[in-house]
């Protein structure tokens, strides 16, 4: 509970900072935050506690609060330089991010759905203000009006769900729905299974995976690359701490019914993020695509339930986070000087930007799954929770659509490398290096080292 407390008082600090005119301390005040939050997850380990039967503040919990906790932190890094000289909502970006992020500890600490709700929708809201935020930017607008008709769209479905769950069992806590289908496993109310549908659904809209995902390349493409970044990296993983939270635990009795209706969302997934993402020729609505791809990924904890599909979710949703915060990275460095974010603007990178071209690199080959990078242990681990109930089949089409998605992850390697370009020079700021060198160097650690976090769970 102090982690979300400090974070709603440092948004509320930013916030009266912006409005005293005091730029220069945004950033220092919003780390210090973010820094003691992390201090109060680290303080919390090992001392699971219960908030009113509300929230459930234990290692599971933790551990995703601080992954984003410290993937916001290297965002919030980012925005060295980001802004314009005289810009005048610096303190807004901050403030909303910070709000977002307290709806996610709620989303990845709840014990009853309706603070699933209100961490849901304390996030979204705040991302409906950020993707449009760029007033003056048709591209922006489009991406706000777009998200938040969708996004309302799929919280009716969320709370539909929610409400027939609450019918069935008369609670709202997961303890005690849980509870509900262990004594009747063979009697459950004919209200419970549309309810669990519905939550899939809207569940799947949050996280972006198909045929739910057709909001995700418009607003991706369209908000603030910064945005883009948070929205693809720690709401994502937010949304599936969320997911496990929920059906890992209390409908864990009803697997048999809602895993099938899963397999199907996971090869659709696979298929229409990969193969789509082969065509695209700009790198954000590619990584957008690639998103859906790695959400197809990520479920597959979901399809088969073992005592390590939390941990393996924590790894794969590490190893994502890490590489894509470089690629986001290099992206707004190459779009500054260019103005352009298509992969063609990557070209010759690495002759005159050698640390940028490197990390890059790195950030692609572990999205892809390289070996000795976190996505391939990601990729191995996914493929082993799977493998544990025999499913060839499914391993088999992932593994097609990794082949796939080596082609365009490559892409942007040849182009680094392989193709000249407008031979830019860069020159990144103190702090872009170290989040790019710290993202790097994570990435590469977990590929030799997966054990420092995988036990964590």
């Amino acid at each position: 509970m102090n982690i979300i407390i400090t974070i709603a008082i440092t948004a509320f600090l930013v916030l009266y900072a912006g409005l005293f005119k005091a730029r220069k301390a945004l950033l220092p005040l919003t780390l210090t935050g973010l820094l003691v939050a992390l201090g109060f997850v680290a303080y919390s380990w090992n001392n699971p506690t219960t908030y009113y039967t509300m929230m459930r503040v234990d290692n599971f919990a933790l551990a995703f609060s601080a992954l984003s906790i410290l993937g916001t932190f290297f965002i919030f890094l980012l925005t060295d330089r980001y802004f314009a000289e005289g810009s005048d909502n610096v303190a807004e970006y901050f403030t909303l991010i910070l709000f977002a992020l307290t709806g996610i500890m709620m989303m990845v600490s709840y014990q009853n759905m309706s603070m699933l709700f209100i961490g849901v929708e304390i996030m979204s809201v705040s991302l409906y203000i950020l993707a449009g935020i760029r007033k003056l930017n048709f591209a922006s607008n489009e991406a706000s009006l777009k998200y938040f008709l969708m996004g309302a769209f799929s919280t009716g479905f969320l709370l539909f769900g929610i409400t027939l769950v609450y019918g069935a069992t008369g609670s709202f806590d997961l303890t005690v729905i849980q509870q509900y289908l262990v004594n009747n496993v063979h009697s459950v109310s004919p209200l419970f299974y549309p309810g669990v549908i519905l939550i899939m659904i809207g569940l799947c809209f949050k996280v972006g995976a198909a045929p739910f995902h057709f909001w995700v390349p418009d607003v991706y493409e369209g908000s603030p690359t910064l945005i883009m970044t948070f929205m693809s990296t720690i709401v994502k993983t937010a949304g599936f701490a969320a997911f496990l939270r929920l059906f890992a635990g209390a409908f864990e009795p009803l697997h048999d019914f809602w895993a099938p209706a899963l397999v199907v969302i996971v090869v659709v997934t696979l298929c229409v993020g990969n193969i789509t993402a082969l065509f695209q020729k700009n790198f954000k609505r590619m990584l957008a695509y690639s998103s859906i791809s790695h959400a197809g990924y990520l479920l597959f904890s979901l399809v088969v339930l073992t005592v390590n599909s939390a941990s393996n979710v924590l790894v794969y949703a590490t190893a994502y986070t890490f590489a894509s915060i470089i690629a986001f990275g290099v992206l707004i460095l190459v779009k500054q000087k260019t103005g352009s974010d298509q992969i063609d603007s990557f070209n010759g990178l690495g002759k005159r930007n050698p640390l940028a071209a490197i990390v890059l690199t790195v950030a692609m080959l572990s999205l892809a799954g390289i070996p000795l990078t976190a996505g391939f242990v990601g990729k191995y681990l996914m493929f082993l929770n799977v493998m544990e109930d025999y499913q060839t089949i499914l391993v088999i089409i992932a593994i097609l659509n990794a082949l796939i998605g080596f082609y365009y992850y490559f892409k942007v390697i040849v182009a680094v490398w392989f193709i000249d370009g407008q031979d830019i020079v860069l020159n990144p700021s103190f702090l872009y290096k170290i989040v790019l060198i710290l993202s790097a160097i994570v990435t590469l650690l977990l590929g030799v080292y997966p054990s420092l976090i995988l036990n964590l769970i």
